[in-house]
């Protein structure tokens, strides 16, 4: 699977994730090629504020792999992690994160912090960053978009 074809599905995923009223946010997690984890935004549905993508993917990538260190995986997401994802990409030990799109209010891999290159911290991750950056940011663009047509109140808050 190439990196390509990972965030593709990452993007499917988001796409989902807003059909269903939750902010489109989508992560796959890919061990040797393949996907060992899916994930969606799923707080509103799921009332659980730590229903974010990322965790989501690591938890089944886990669940898959039959281990809680994940070395060997990369992580794919449309959005930048905030803290408690890049953080549990720290404790799991990914290989490596790949993100579409920034993000400037929550981002903790370059935007506000950068959890993956701490050297505080016990493990750090390469980041690539701008895999179909377009596409992510326009699927946040447009589900914001139409939430404040809805809500009429200047818009939701942000994931």
């Amino acid at each position: 699977m190439t990196d390509l074809e990972a965030m593709e599905e990452a993007l499917r995923l988001a796409a989902e994730a807003g059909a269903a009223g939750e902010v489109p946010v989508g992560a796959v997690a890919v061990h040797e090629g393949r996907v060992v984890g899916r994930g969606k935004n799923g707080r509103e549905t799921t009332l659980d504020p730590t229903a974010h993508a990322e965790l989501l993917a690591l938890q089944e990538a886990a669940r898959t792999l039959r281990r809680w260190r994940l070395t060997g995986v990369t992580v794919y997401v449309t959005l930048e992690p905030c803290a408690m994802c890049a953080g549990a990409m720290v404790l799991a030990r990914i290989d490596r994160l790949v993100l579409a799109a920034p993000d400037p209010k929550a981002g903790a891999v370059g935007s506000l912090l950068d959890l993956s290159a701490d050297p505080r911290l016990n493990h750090r991750f390469p980041v690539e960053r701008g895999l179909l950056a377009e596409e992510a940011g326009e699927l946040l663009r447009s589900f914001f978009r139409a939430r404040r047509g809805r809500a009429g109140d200047g818009g939701p808050p942000g994931t």
